[in-house]
């Protein structure tokens, strides 16, 4: 027993499953979570001293690499003032505005006004709330596989039929809260609009993951996101775009931007961010138009607060994050991005594995099926038992990969030569361990 071992032992003596997420717990893979103790650039090492090349980078937020030296120094000095202050700071009107900044692609401009939370799940939640307060609409329209974190009217599962309203989809939600989302399949406009003809004049809006990466990687369909904004626009609701994995990830401007310099322009009324925009450290947001975000208190009537939103040791890592992530950095994570999906599609092709990798950006996943997923039910239909011996493969070749085949992998700005070099050299064994599940 090493000492991830005995961690993990520990662990599930006072932590439920012995983690404080589920997908650390390595449910779908099997064996013993890596408890890891230090990461820096593209590494990470557990608590036995083994050292790895991370494709996890804490789930998108290391888009600089680990403990970047001035991200690092960035929270220091904001340590040294004070760890919390619930008070305004300078530092969130400087995230604030960088973000409406950043965010505008094709003379557009969809951010006048930013509020700052703590996680990816407030983001959202606060953007449904509002995007009812401004409407004074009950009903949500979301896609049938797209994540928006564990609110409970999002952890909601298809009803019978395409406009019948969502059942709990997961024990502790209550019926009477999952009745008021309506779920259908991602990617089908004409469910999208039959929805509507039902429902209309009581959907408050719709969420959409800007580019779906929590049932693996999903392409977007060319203009689906503004066909969805002029569907909801039509009907007087809202479309609240949840870029928390995509935003300053695979683009500068986020998903969003990326989709309007490629031709399909359109303006959503509330974008939610996180991962990046924290720089590691515990911060979300959503910006909009001001006229609907100055429909959040103090200004508006829909209530929104928390005691560390605008946490200035994140702000300082959002910051430290966000100004260095330049157009260089984006090329280098395609870069890095094309060299790992081309030897991974390589090294399966040669085992005779039936296999697909979909990219957005350079956000990208891998499925065992010979065609890239469209949606949810077709992203369950692949061999994903292979997953679980590719993954330890590589795991114990020294690459550590996020323990689930419907998670998405991620490259950093710190991913070398030789760290892209040890994940290809890896590659050829796991494919063989794929081939023979």
């Amino acid at each position: 027993m090493d000492r991830n071992d005995e961690l993990f032992d520990r662990a599930r003596r006072v932590i439920p499953g012995g983690v404080n997420s589920p997908v650390r717990a390595y449910g779908s893979v099997g064996g013993t979570p890596r408890f890891l103790a230090s990461a820096r650039g593209a590494y990470v090492t557990d608590a036995a001293g083994q050292e790895y090349v991370d494709l996890v980078a804490t789930w998108g937020p290391a888009l600089l690499g680990h403990a970047h030296p001035d991200v690092v120094a960035a929270v220091q000095a904001a340590a040294a003032q004070g760890l919390s202050f619930g008070a305004p700071t300078e530092g969130e009107v400087r995230l604030a505005s960088l973000i409406a900044e950043r965010v505008q692609a094709g003379g557009l401009a969809p951010i006048e006004e930013v509020r700052l939370v703590s996680t990816g799940t407030e983001a959202t939640m606060t953007a449904i709330r509002l995007a009812r307060g401004v409407t004074g609409r009950d009903l949500l329209v979301k896609f049938d596989g797209n994540y928006h974190g564990h609110s409970d009217g999002l952890l909601a599962a298809a009803g019978s039929g395409v406009a019948t309203l969502a059942l709990p989809g997961t024990a502790g939600v209550p019926a009477s809260v999952a009745a008021s989302t309506l779920v259908v399949p991602y990617g089908d406009l004409d469910a999208v609009r039959e929805v509507f003809a039902a429902h209309g004049e009581r959907i408050a809006g719709i969420i959409v993951e800007a580019a779906p990466a929590n049932m693996g990687v999903i392409e977007p369909p060319a203009g689906f996101n503004a066909a969805l904004a002029e569907i909801a626009h039509d009907a007087g609701s809202l479309l609240i775009v949840d870029e928390v994995l995509t935003g300053f990830r695979v683009h500068p401007a986020g998903e969003w931007g990326r989709e309007v310099e490629a031709g399909h322009p359109y303006e959503p009324d509330i974008i939610t961010f996180g991962k990046v925009v924290g720089g590691g450290m515990p911060l979300a947001a959503l910006g909009g138009k001001r006229a609907v975000m100055e429909q959040l208190a103090p200004t508006g009537p829909v209530y929104q607060a928390g005691t560390l939103s605008g946490n200035p040791l994140s702000v300082a890592a959002g910051l430290a994050t966000l100004e260095r992530a330049t157009p260089e950095v984006y090329a280098h994570l395609d870069r890095a991005a094309d060299q790992v999906t081309t030897a991974l599609s390589a090294a399966l092709a040669a085992e005779g594995v039936a296999h697909a990798i979909p990219r957005v950006g350079s956000l990208f996943g891998l499925v065992f099926r010979d065609s890239k997923p469209a949606d949810y039910t077709s992203a369950k239909q692949q061999d994903a038992h292979r997953f679980t011996p590719f993954f330890h493969a590589m795991l114990d070749a020294g690459v550590h990969l996020p323990p689930s085949v419907f998670e998405a992998w991620f490259v950093t700005a710190a991913h070398d030569d030789e760290a892209l070099g040890r994940i290809v050299e890896a590659l050829p064994a796991a494919s063989r361990a794929a081939a023979r599940a």
